[in-house]
């Protein structure tokens, strides 16, 4: 269901058995990671400290985008990042996590380049890096906007992990699968030799075939 038509229990439902599935994945471990959903003008965001086998629909904290909760509970101290997003207009849903594979290619604080085709499935010819700020920073919250910008749908951060954004929170969660395939697939070829990149013009024409495809049809891809 699109997070733009979900009522505060459908959210806070889907939102708790997301963060779960990140926590049994070990896409995050403990209270690493935060997810969100957007309610009109609002966000529904999970609590600093909440650990993903014990969260609960009820903890998920109803926000504005400056980070001022509504509702019981303290939002997440990465609000800054899923608010800048969902105030550009990028997003209805937002996951940050802290993949082993991402963290380790952030360390690199290099782009994810053009290895593998479906690199531009996050938008284009490579998934950005933003650069390194503290974590629950104003300072890290607009690096990620601005790597992120208006065409990125995820992007790697800097010696700490990454963030998407999708439509709903099932195609966040798959694409935060998928980025940390690609980053450990990337990372496994690297270690193999001297990885031979796609070239632009390659690229253009997978991102060409991606728009002919369909977006209901890319999120399973």
């Amino acid at each position: 269901m699109s997070a733009a038509i979900m009522t505060d229990t459908e959210a806070r439902t889907e939102l708790a058995q997301v963060y779960r599935a990140i926590e049994r994945a070990g896409l995050s471990i403990g209270n690493a990671g935060n997810i969100s959903i957007r309610l009109g003008q609002h966000m529904l965001i999970s609590p600093t400290g909440a650990d993903g086998a014990t969260v609960a629909p009820e903890d998920f904290v109803l926000a504005r985008f400056d980070g001022t909760a509504l509702s019981a509970g303290v939002p997440s101290s990465e609000w800054a990042i899923h608010g800048g997003i969902y105030a550009a207009g990028l997003a209805q849903a937002v996951i940050h996590a802290h993949p082993d594979a991402c963290v380790a290619l952030s360390c690199l604080r290099r782009p994810m380049p053009p290895f593998h085709y479906m690199v531009a499935s996050f938008g284009g010819h490579e998934v950005p890096c933003a650069p390194y700020a503290p974590f629950g920073t104003q300072a890290l919250a607009d690096g990620v906007v601005a790597a992120l910008g208006t065409r990125f749908n995820a992007c790697l951060m800097a010696n700490h992990g990454m963030v998407c954004h999708a439509p709903t929170l099932q195609q966040a969660l798959a694409r935060t699968v998928k980025l940390d395939m690609l980053a450990r697939q990337y990372l496994l070829a690297r270690q193999a030799g001297e990885v031979v990149e796609l070239t632009p013009q390659e690229m253009d024409i997978v991102l060409d075939r991606y728009a002919d495809y369909g977006r209901s049809r890319l999120a399973a891809i």
